[in-house]
């Protein structure tokens, strides 16, 4: 981490988890390093990017629980963005192009946020929150790079996806299921996930030869 949590106390999460504190000022609230301890919590929170393994299929409903839980206790200051992370696609069914979002990493949400006693307890006391991804106990924080990433597939305007979504790759076995090529089944060699061509070779008069199809015309073996 960027900024560990000295020990100076012990506590035990009702999990039953070791977590490592601050040591609260006399007012019970935690001391900020480097600033004087006047119990003023106003300084701006030092914030990471995080990434909480929750329940899967409970992602949007986990993410509103835990802004709306944020809010109850007054620790926004100690959060940014909550976010669960997805990816514009465009499918072809029946011939008709659909453009949707779909979940980047099924089981986990991103949230920006300050670590510290309140926010961790909050965060692990959250239903269908399972822990912090990290190392040996302790949260790891994303990289720039990474987060950047992230964000940029996650606010990309549905509009501008120009990538299908395709259900195969390249070697795996298919067979055709509509078209002049219907029952003949074959290996992907290419594929483009722009048009939406695949690229089979099919087995002709005894001869491998590659023939293009697109997408929604095949299926796996």
């Amino acid at each position: 981490m960027k900024e560990e949590i000295r020990k100076t106390a012990s506590d035990e999460n009702r999990s039953g988890k070791h977590v490592e504190i601050e040591e609260s000022a006399p007012d019970g609230r935690l001391e900020t390093e480097g600033a004087e301890n006047t119990g003023d919590l106003s300084e701006e929170a030092n914030m990471d990017w995080y990434i909480l393994k929750v329940q899967s299929n409970r992602e949007d409903s986990i993410k509103k629980a835990l802004e709306r839980r944020a809010h109850i206790a007054g620790l926004e200051k100690y959060f940014g963005q909550i976010i669960v992370p997805t990816e514009t696609v465009t499918e072809v069914k029946g011939g008709r192009r659909k453009t949707t979002k779909i979940k980047l990493y099924p089981g986990y949400v991103i949230v920006q946020m300050e670590i510290n006693e309140d926010t961790w307890y909050l965060v692990r006391q959250t239903p269908g929150i399972g822990d912090f991804a990290g190392s040996g106990g302790k949260p790891l924080p994303l990289q720039p790079h990474e987060v950047e990433k992230i964000l940029a597939l996650n606010n990309a305007p549905v509009e501008e996806s120009k990538s299908l979504k395709i259900g195969f790759n390249v070697g795996d076995r298919v067979k055709v299921s509509e078209g002049n090529f219907e029952s003949y089944e074959g290996e992907v060699s290419a594929l483009d996930k722009v048009s939406g061509r695949v690229t089979v070779m099919i087995n002709i008069f005894g001869r491998s030869t590659p023939v293009e199809l697109e997408y929604w015309q095949i299926e796996q073996i």
